[in-house]
Order: structure tokens, then C-alpha cells, then sequence
């Protein structure tokens, strides 16, 4: 398997909520298709949430630092 990716920017809707992602590689995939990647092993740093409403979610995987938090990327 190829190396993962990882997210280098985000869009965000009006109120705040990640509607896509921007790979490393210019990629850019809707924040269902990253879900279903991150699933797949194919993002770095993220894993999959659930909200209450049952609707999955990406979030940064636990670390030292919040610089690298999907909240604190650029946006595109």
C-alpha cells in the first residue's frame, strides 16, 4: 500500500462544519468520500467519529499539539 495522505486544507460551510478536504496532492474529495478513505487506511492523522445524529464525522487523531487539528487548517 502506497504511503497515506495527508489533509492539507479544508472548506467549510457558514457554520463552520467541514464540507471537503484538500490532499497533500491537490486532491480534493467531499468530506463523505474522506470519511470512507480514512475507513480505508488511506488518510493519516484522522480516524472516524460518530455523532449523536448517527452521522460520521473526520477528526484529528489525539495528539501533543493542536496545530495540526482539522479545525486549525487552512481553508481553500
Amino acid at each position: 500500500m502506497d504511503r497515506q495522505a495527508k489533509i492539507a486544507k479544508v472548506k467549510k460551510n457558514p457554520d463552520g462544519d467541514i464540507t471537503d478536504v484538500m490532499l497533500e496532492n491537490g486532491n480534493v474529495y467531499s468530506i463523505n468520500e474522506a470519511v470512507m478513505m480514512a475507513k480505508d487506511g488511506l488518510i493519516a492523522g484522522v480516524n472516524v467519529g460518530q455523532a449523536k445524529n448517527g452521522r460520521e464525522y473526520l477528526r484529528s487523531t489525539p495528539n501533543e499539539t493542536s496545530t495540526d487539528n482539522l479545525d486549525q487548517l487552512p481553508t481553500f
